[in-house]
């Protein structure tokens, strides 16, 4: 009884400020949307002589600008995974030739991951958006065997005796210590993929399933505070792996609440339920969601959150669509794993979310070729910041797809 109060009570704290009749979210209607944009995005992209140079992905488009600002898949670029993972999921939708045949090009444009080392810990970003996506739209088994290879590379950067994949190794210096990074959550999901298409081979199928879990383990234990908010950057001793220090990178400080920092830690426990059904991942889940709605309702005047929700100038500080996408998109998964009451009460908010972001007020329409404006990359870095950028729109259509 007692818990039911309190949960009650905290219905009505979260949506005292902004509560409103949820309008119906016409999916359809959005995705269709979304194909327009990416068929304008491949027009645009169209090289002189007709043929797509593949090995440059889209990244971002800055204020001013119309189409993608691309760079080489090549170059250690962690967001190269994104636009074929758009096309993947457009083309789920569509299944318009058009854009399998880009998808498949940009795809393949990432076939070097499969035999380079570990650069860092966003070779899970990489290949989840791009040949995880295609794999489940064709069942191609290059597909699945260059997935299958880049979970083992990514799992040589986990330390055994700190209990985390190193996230960035060009950094243990700056940090001083053995870093973990909030984004790195989303990544445990090529292990546990992996783990689930290895059962064959129970050791290795082990061990893949153990580093994501003990990853998400130790995480939770270190990177978050009391309340339940994340800090960006986990370092810890790199020879005994004990815990020094949770500070910020991309955030507004080390103690405040980065919204898509907190959105990536939503969306990674969620994940990480749906491959363990362990209640303490769930449970946590629902307290770091929790947190995110509570400050949101605090700091925003609609439900795309600021881009840190401490920025001390309050609701003249910059958005972040990117951190909205990403909790619509984990919302409309965690809702089905908790109670009916809760459930329905993430639905609505999560429908809310994808209402605001299909407004006028952030989609990009004839501004530019991209889904979505009004992202912020780095801020600290004075980088990305009021702009349309790839990872906004992959999370977008994700959610879009969920909802439908």
């Amino acid at each position: 009884m007692i818990k039911k109060y309190l949960f009650g009570m905290l219905l009505c704290a979260l949506t005292s400020c902004q509560t409103q009749t949820v309008e119906s979210i016409d999916a359809n209607n959005e995705l269709d949307y979304c194909t327009a944009q990416v068929n304008k995005a491949l027009d645009a992209l169209n090289m002189p002589d007709s043929a797509y140079d593949y090995t440059m992905e889209p990244r971002n488009i800055l204020e001013g600008e119309t189409t993608w600002k691309c760079r080489k898949a090549s170059e250690q670029e962690w967001c190269s995974g994104f636009w074929p993972g758009i096309l993947w999921m457009d083309y789920a939708y569509t299944k318009d030739d058009r854009i399998r045949k880009a998808a498949e090009g940009y795809t393949e444009a990432l076939v070097f991951l499969e035999k380079q080392p570990a650069y860092d810990h966003d070779l899970g970003f990489l290949v989840i958006n791009s040949f995880l996506k295609g794999y489940e739209q064709t069942q191609n088994e290059t597909y699945k065997r260059i997935a299958l290879a880049c979970a083992d590379t990514l799992a040589t950067l986990y330390n055994n005796k700190v209990g985390t994949i190193l996230s960035w190794p060009r950094h243990v210096k700056d940090y001083g210590g053995h870093n973990t990074i909030m984004d790195n959550m989303m990544n445990l999901e090529l292990l546990y993929w992996a783990a689930n298409e290895v059962k064959s081979d129970k050791v290795k199928s082990e061990k893949l399933f153990n580093i994501a879990t003990k990853h998400a383990e130790t995480t939770m234990k270190h990177h978050f505070r009391d309340d339940g908010g994340c800090y960006h950057v986990a370092v810890y001793d790199t020879l005994d792996g004990h815990f020094i220090k949770g500070v910020t990178h991309q955030g507004y400080a080390d103690s405040s609440l980065w919204a898509r920092g907190q959105s990536w830690a939503i969306y990674g426990y969620t994940m990480v339920y749906r491959y363990t059904k362990e209640q303490r991942f769930l449970d946590f889940a629902q307290k770091v969601t929790d947190l995110y709605l509570k400050r949101l309702q605090e700091t925003s005047d609609d439900w795309v959150p600021l881009w840190d929700m401490d920025d001390p100038r309050g609701k003249d500080a910059p958005k972040d669509a990117s951190a909205a996408c990403v909790m619509a998109s984990a919302l409309l998964e965690l809702q089905q794993y908790v109670n009916a009451e809760k459930g329905r009460y993430y639905r609505e908010i999560a429908k809310n979310i994808l209402r605001d972001l299909s407004s006028s007020k952030y989609q990009s329409r004839d501004k530019n070729v991209a889904f979505l404006m009004h992202s912020t990359g780095h801020h600290p870095a004075g980088s990305e910041i009021d702009a349309s950028i790839i990872y906004a729109d992959y999370y977008y259509i994700e959610a879009l797809l969920r909802a439908r």
